[in-house]
């Protein structure tokens, strides 16, 4: 079985993400906030079924996922008044569909630069700051600013 089959991938195991990062179910995806919040309001849309690449979904699946990445990143954007919005689409690490959303925030310590490529301390919110993260954006997703 390669690593990319659904019986070895964490994310159809429910190995990852963590339950306690979950945001909402946005349809063909469901939304986490990554776990590592050094740039506040990072979150992961994860497909629901075992995928690796785009070209895999279908003509309507496709338009659906850029339509749900489109909506978390207008929440994003609302919710951290960021000033630009990072999307990335790699799953070298985790070989499943899963679209990470980034707001870049007034305060951000590499603009120019993509998140992964910025030394810093993991940034691990308490599980009080997890909610209250959690809750705001599903607010702004909420009020129709998605």
């Amino acid at each position: 079985m390669s690593p990319a089959s659904p019986g070895e991938c964490p994310a159809c195991l429910g190995r990852w993400p963590a339950d306690d990062l979950r945001i909402a179910d946005c349809g063909l995806t469901v939304a986490y906030l990554h776990d590592d919040q050094f740039f506040p309001g990072w979150v992961m849309l994860v497909l629901k079924r075992h995928v690796t690449e785009l070209f895999e979904l279908t003509r309507d699946e496709r338009g659906r996922l850029i339509e749900e990445v489109t909506a978390m990143a207008r929440a994003l954007a609302t919710a951290f008044a960021a000033r630009k919005v990072n999307y990335g689409l790699l799953g070298n690490l985790i070989p499943h569909i899963h679209w990470h959303v980034v707001p870049r925030l007034a305060d951000d310590p590499a603009p120019r630069e993509a998140v992964w490529g910025v030394a810093h301390a993991r940034t691990r919110l308490t599980a009080g700051e997890l909610q209250e993260r959690i809750a705001l954006i599903q607010a702004h997703l909420a009020k129709g600013e998605s």
